[in-house]
């Protein structure tokens, strides 16, 4: 992740909001991991915020709508396995407009991060300078198996990741990422 720290932004196409909810918003909660990722015009992605939180569904809703504003994204991406459709009604609450994609994990966390990771071994994923620390803590102390805390700054991250450098892709496998549209 050193090595792929940067200061400058590229014009990007495209900016996606990656959300995986906590299903509670108490103080012993997993927090609610949100991550602002985005496409360069040179195809590389850049991580450029992160605004996870431990809060209600509110809290994070909301906080992912101004993002998606402040950042004139283009789509919010969430993981609904914990929520359903509960997790897009939320976010419809704070703004019924916005561009939303439901995703469901269907296969493990590390088997839905491997492509993720070729990505950054390649260089391809480059993170802006500024507040990602406890974004980059998490995905370099994760260990499948033995951590307990979940993972949710990595998750998010994967998600807009996966929707940003991997979901139009010829050679992508839907069946790693089972990802459904909703309007």
């Amino acid at each position: 992740i050193d090595k792929q720290r940067i200061d400058t932004i590229p014009t990007l196409t495209r900016i996606v909001i990656g959300i995986d909810p906590a299903t509670t918003g108490n103080k012993t909660s997993d927090e609610t991991g949100i991550i602002i990722a985005g496409l360069g015009e040179n195809r590389y992605a850049y991580i450029l915020e992160d605004l996870s939180l431990r809060g209600s569904p509110g809290e994070w809703a909301l906080a992912a709508v101004n993002a998606f504003k402040r950042h004139q994204a283009d789509r919010i991406i969430a993981e609904v396995n914990n929520g359903g459709d509960l997790v897009e009604n939320v976010i419809r609450t704070v703004d019924p407009h916005i561009s939303f994609k439901a995703v469901r994990a269907t296969r493990g966390k590390l088997i839905r991060a491997e492509p993720i990771v070729a990505l950054y071994e390649q260089g391809k994923i480059f993170h802006v300078n500024q507040g990602l620390v406890h974004l980059e803590n998490q995905m370099c102390t994760y260990i499948p198996g033995v951590t307990t805390k979940s993972p949710d700054r990595m998750d998010a991250l994967v998600w807009a990741l996966t929707e940003l450098m991997l979901a139009n892709s010829p050679t992508y496998t839907p069946s790693v990422w089972n990802g459904s549209a909703a309007t």
